[in-house]
């Protein structure tokens, strides 16, 4: 069963349409970035998702279950990570946590079980006894995610969680998402910081003005974009005679000089590249740098948005 699916849903605030008719799936396992401008319509869907706010048209089912006929039954499903969120300063994480694990109805020996495991697994144990208002950025965030674990949610929603983090806490972050995607859990998250949605997330969706402008794996909607590769070869040749050679390749174009090699667009897949590289050390041009280039969440970024604002 897909575990998050957005059916085209539309939502208006009087004459602007924050989101219109907006649709994806996230599978169980994966992590699905969710990118855009700001004003794009990012956080809107998340809360029409988290069943905060309510779609004029369509329909968000979570395991199978919709946000708008049994609501109650979704939020059991659901962890909804909101960008800014309330804490009592003068609470220690422990209170805060078991004040909230109490909201979710967990009573006696398994609410101490629960509160004590999301503590580990944040790795907020050893800081429990620490009030709110003492901790750091990071600490913050991580708190934040232990609150949203606590009912065990099979789908996990967070809104800019690494929004003012340290490079340290992103990775440690970064690393807790990945842990909770091996889980078997479903996470969408949105980001500005587009080089870390790109280094965990298996697909992305990008919305701009309330639209969806594309969905799916990194790879797939760069290959949409810009249907050819950017490869770099340096060898221990000559130069003239490797330019020469990529020249006479089938399916390269746009030889240029780069770093002390060659970059050039390719538009063969993986098994005719591996027969050129064959080709090349045939010939003697004792290649010893070939390599693809990356593809990059930014570039996907502003090939399909225009910086619009609603």
């Amino acid at each position: 069963m897909t575990a998050l699916e957005v059916r085209g849903i539309t939502k208006a605030f009087r004459t602007l349409k924050a989101v219109d008719e907006v649709s994806f799936t996230v599978e169980h396992g994966a992590i699905y970035g969710f990118i855009g401008p700001n004003g794009a319509g990012k956080t809107t869907t998340m809360r029409i998702c988290a069943t905060l706010e309510l779609p004029d048209r369509g329909d968000v089912f979570v395991d199978g279950v919709s946000v708008l006929d049994d609501p109650r039954r979704a939020r059991k499903k659901l962890g909804f990570m909101p960008d800014t969120y309330g804490a009592y300063p003068q609470t220690t994480i422990r209170e805060y946590l078991d004040f909230y694990a109490r909201a979710y109805g967990l009573a006696g020996k398994a609410r101490k079980a629960t509160v004590d495991q999301v503590l580990a697994f944040t790795s907020l144990a050893e800081l429990d006894h620490k009030l709110i208002h003492t901790l750091s950025k990071g600490m913050k965030q991580r708190l934040c995610l232990a609150k949203t674990m606590l009912h065990d949610p099979s789908v996990l929603i967070l809104d800019e969680p690494a929004a003012g983090l340290d490079p340290r806490a992103r990775i440690e972050l970064r690393e807790l998402v990945k842990a909770l995607a091996a889980m078997n859990k479903a996470l969408l998250i949105s980001s500005h910081i587009l080089s870390e949605l790109a280094e965990m997330c298996d697909g992305v969706a990008v919305i701009e003005s309330g639209k969806l402008l594309a969905q799916g794996r990194v790879d797939a909607i760069q290959k949409r974009l810009q249907p050819h590769h950017t490869i770099w070869v340096r060898a221990l040749c000559a130069p003239d005679a490797l330019e020469k050679a990529l020249l006479e390749e089938p399916d390269v174009s746009n030889v240029r000089a780069e770093r002390g090699g060659f970059g050039f667009d390719y538009t063969g897949d993986d098994e005719a590249r591996a027969r050129m590289l064959a080709r090349l050390v045939q010939r003697g041009l004792q290649p010893v740098e070939f390599a693809g280039g990356e593809v990059k969440l930014e570039d996907i970024f502003m090939s399909l948005t225009e910086g619009k604002l609603q």
